[in-house]
């Protein structure tokens, strides 16, 4: 199993914890080349902390930040119904506690 999402389509959780999911009603071609920039954002991200240039990796950090809030994985939600944003939060200590509680045995891909 992947990472389990919620039965909203809000979130996916991993490591116990929710991680607010990309705008479903995103145009799929817009959603795809936004997926593209902040892939290769994580990818200049990655290449100036090996490099150790402070300076690049907050303009890629600053990159990466655009891009999900482009997707809708941060920022203002991109749900209407004016439930919070729980993205960060432990699971357990969710109203999404008694779902996740009831997948059973999960085992979490990220090593958690």
């Amino acid at each position: 199993m992947r990472h389990p999402v919620t039965p909203d389509g809000r979130y996916f959780v991993a490591r116990g914890r929710l991680w607010r999911r990309t705008n479903p009603d995103l145009d799929p071609d817009r959603r795809d080349g936004l997926v593209r920039e902040l892939m290769a954002a994580r990818r200049k991200k990655r290449a100036a902390m090996r490099r150790e240039d402070a300076a690049a990796r907050e303009e890629a950090r600053a990159e990466v930040d655009t891009a999900k809030r482009a997707l809708g994985e941060r920022g203002p939600v991109w749900w209407t119904d004016g439930a919070p944003d729980l993205t960060g939060y432990a699971v357990g200590d969710t109203p999404y506690a008694g779902w996740f509680a009831g997948l059973g045995e999960y085992h979490d891909p990220s090593g958690a």
